[in-house]
């Protein structure tokens, strides 16, 4: 979970980072529209701070997201003005309504600790879902692609404050553990250091797409290695 800090400081690290989430978005309405046409609706499952839904809302008629953290779904909420946002968790969220698009984004699948949890996911994504639509999920690296010891830095001037954002990814079991520093300097507050952990378990792709055979889609995995990017699960239910 976010602290409302990091949450403060998470997208001007990203976009300095060079996340490009208008892109992102129009990449995600025509994989989805290559599979339904008429898509008119999505739901964006963990959508943080809504930079993804902030463009999905002039690609869809509808749009609503769910997020676990608050002090996230705050920022969602001041950035999106009139979209539906609900507060809730993956595994279990129920919104009484289905949309011709489920995503869920930036390698938040990850968060789940077990295959499990991944299949009760899935399970709630198709549940949510109108027959012949169109589940996408961005996963977190394999156990084969990642990348031990991985050191990751930027650094982000924006306004009156110079972030420095650190991080360091090990190996630990099934998952990877990253460690993460920032450094917030402003001229007023001087220099802050926040702090982040997560462990992000390292799926096999035969467990995902388990998953989603489980939920009854079929599905087909995109590679995006080629531009150093986790790939893409596209799943449909008929």
């Amino acid at each position: 979970m976010y602290t409302d800090e990091i949450a403060a400081v998470y997208d001007l690290v990203h976009e300095g980072k060079g996340k490009d989430y208008r892109r992102e978005a129009e990449e995600i309405a025509d994989l989805v529209r290559a599979e339904r046409a008429d898509a008119g609706s999505l739901l964006d499952v963990a959508c943080g701070t809504g930079q993804h839904l902030r463009h999905l809302a002039g690609l869809f008629d509808h749009v609503e997201g769910v997020e676990l953290s608050p002090d996230m779904l705050a920022l969602a909420a001041r950035r999106n003005p009139g979209v539906p946002l609900h507060q809730g968790d993956m595994r279990t969220f129920g919104l009484g309504r289905r949309f011709d698009a489920v995503v869920c984004m930036f390698s938040s699948i990850g968060h789940l600790r077990d295959t499990g949890e991944l299949d009760a996911t899935l399970e709630r994504f198709a549940q949510h879902l109108a027959p012949g639509g169109v589940i996408l999920v961005e996963p977190w690296w394999f156990p084969e692609s990642f990348t031990p010891g991985h050191v990751g830095a930027s650094l982000t001037e924006a306004g009156d404050r110079t972030i420095c954002r650190m991080s360091h990814s090990v190996r630990e079991g099934d998952a990877t553990r990253i460690e993460v520093r920032y450094l917030v300097a402003h001229p007023v507050d001087g220099v802050r250091v926040l702090s982040e952990s997560h462990r992000i378990t390292l799926f096999q792709q035969s467990a995902y797409e388990r998953a989603f055979k489980n939920a009854g889609c079929e599905v087909r995995y995109l590679d995006r290695s080629d531009i150093g990017r986790p790939g893409l699960f596209i799943g449909t239910c008929r």
